[in-house]
């Protein structure tokens, strides 16, 4: 099985999609307006140290001031204590830092809703086989490369590759699994040069300013997504691939043969049916070929979704044709979580299983589909009330949130008042309106369907209120207006 990647790029953003059998898995994107902060290192500067919550507020040239923890602060721990110990008490913020303070830290989260972005002064700068600490001396193994005897042989390798007076510390990506000596060396002789100009900037640069930027959409495919089975790299922009092709002998030279420049007539994201996929992902419904569908919801605190069988009737009998959805509807779901970036809390609402054994299969269908999946998740066995959750890590803005904003007629609500409704709304605030004022005429301004109601089957309250208040009421259509909206004008 293989999986092509599409790179579609445009002034204004680079979109890259993932197909795996024939479908769309995964969609990344990334707008030249707003791109992504994680990985970024700043000169900062301290605008507020909050003792009570042992954090501070840090202007990093952002519209909203970044927020660092004390746990996020590598001076805070003692010393000869690495990593986050719960048992280790950390210095007080307060007498580490100050209002003003010049202060190196790297973006871990980005920006989402009304929060700013989450900050540490431990920098780590990511290259292709390994990750780069430059105060932290430990060597550390992915836990995806599980075979012992590999986690050592990397380990003495790049010990093997580090100066004596080295102050820094790696840590060994996944990707580095097979990597040669010469491979790891050219990594380490990157990321050196790369933290050294940072160190440079960050004594001659002013606050505010941006010292280290991480690498593009374009590039982290190479260097993050490519894998053994990935059979091509299609990139509809000439000067991209050229800039790839020159990143690739650099840094990935074995991606290379894999690039390809798509010069096709049809938009290159058409071709794969990218476009429809995206429209489809915007929508709460989604479709299954047996039938049945999935109604996904996704608020702010969660994301729920709920199986149907809907149509599909096959199968011995009713138990069966609820566990071939609940298995149909386990890979779907899998690809959605991907499809869709959704992160946080997933609650999963699959159709009633009486058999613990159909449950399970059920189970391991579900758990076999997420195991392609990049981001960090678990996976709960079934709840007394017969729901699943699941929590997938949140690293970005879901793809709703990317493209898409509150509906400005329904406020996202997913609903709007009926006609009725705004016209008994209206007759309220006339009458308000009236105990306080004293015009010679109200003028109702409202959309074409309130405005209809009120000539038609509201006319007689109309017409009763405004001899209830002794002026004379006219009506006016506003085209601009929405359903909901709508304006009284004192004459």
């Amino acid at each position: 099985m293989s999986e092509n990647l599409l790179i579609n790029v445009t002034p204004q953003e680079t979109r890259v999609a993932l197909i795996f059998q024939g479908a769309v898995q995964e969609l990344h994107i990334e707008r030249t307006l707003s791109r992504g902060l994680v990985g970024n290192i700043y000169l900062g500067k301290v605008v507020r140290v909050l003792p009570g919550m042992q954090s501070a507020f840090i202007d990093i040239g952002l519209e909203r001031a970044a927020f660092l923890h004390v746990a996020d602060i590598w001076d805070a721990r003692p010393q000869g204590h690495e990593g986050n110990s719960n048992n280790v008490p950390l210095t007080p913020i307060e007498k580490l830092l100050y209002d003003g303070q010049a202060i190196t830290v790297q973006v871990v989260k980005d920006p989402i809703g009304t929060k700013g972005a989450r900050l540490s002064t431990q920098i780590s700068i990511a290259g292709r086989m390994l990750v780069y600490l430059p105060q932290d001396s430990h060597i550390g193994i992915s836990q995806r490369i599980e075979n012992e005897e590999e986690r050592e042989s990397l380990r003495t390798k790049v010990k093997g590759l580090m100066l004596e007076d080295e102050k820094g510390g790696f840590i060994v990506r996944t990707m580095a699994e097979d990597a040669s000596e010469e491979d790891l060396r050219a990594d380490i002789e990157y990321l050196r040069r790369t933290w050294s100009t940072i160190t440079k900037l960050a004594k001659t640069k002013p606050p505010c300013s941006l010292l280290h930027q991480d690498l593009n959409l374009a590039q982290r495919v190479l260097r993050d997504f490519v894998n053994e089975e990935t059979s091509s790299i299609q990139i509809d922009s000439r000067e991209n691939f050229l800039m790839l092709q020159e990143f690739g002998r650099t840094y990935t030279p074995s991606v290379l043969p894999k690039l390809q420049h798509y010069t096709g007539e049809r938009p290159l994201f058409d071709l794969y049916s990218v476009e429809e996929e995206i429209e489809r992902a915007l929508g709460r419904r989604v479709n299954l070929k047996s039938g049945g569908y999935l109604i996904i919801d996704q608020t702010e605190a969660m994301t729920t979704i709920d199986v149907n069988t809907g149509s599909f009737v096959a199968g011995r009998n009713f138990d069966d044709t609820i566990f071939k959805t609940n298995l149909e509807a386990a890979l779907a779901i899998a690809r959605q979580l991907r499809l869709r970036n959704l992160g946080g809390i997933i609650i999963l609402d699959l159709i009633d299983m009486e058999s613990q054994e159909h449950k399970d299969a059920v189970l391991a269908e579900l758990n076999k589909a997420l195991s392609r999946d990049r981001t960090k998740l678990s996976v709960s066995t079934f709840s007394a009330l017969g729901l699943v959750e699941v929590t997938r890590k949140r690293t970005r803005e879901s793809l709703s949130h990317v493209l898409c904003e509150p509906c400005p007629a329904c406020s996202g609500k997913g609903q709007v008042k009926t006609a009725r409704t705004i016209c008994y709304e209206i007759l309220r605030e006339l009458l308000r309106e009236a105990k306080q004022f004293n015009p010679r005429e109200f003028r109702i301004m409202a959309s074409q369907v309130v405005v209809d109601m009120f000539l038609e089957e509201e006319s007689q309250h109309l017409a009763m209120l405004g001899d209830f208040i002794g002026k004379p009421i006219s009506l006016q259509v506003e085209n601009v207006f929405h359903q909901e909206q709508y304006d009284i004008i004192l004459m």
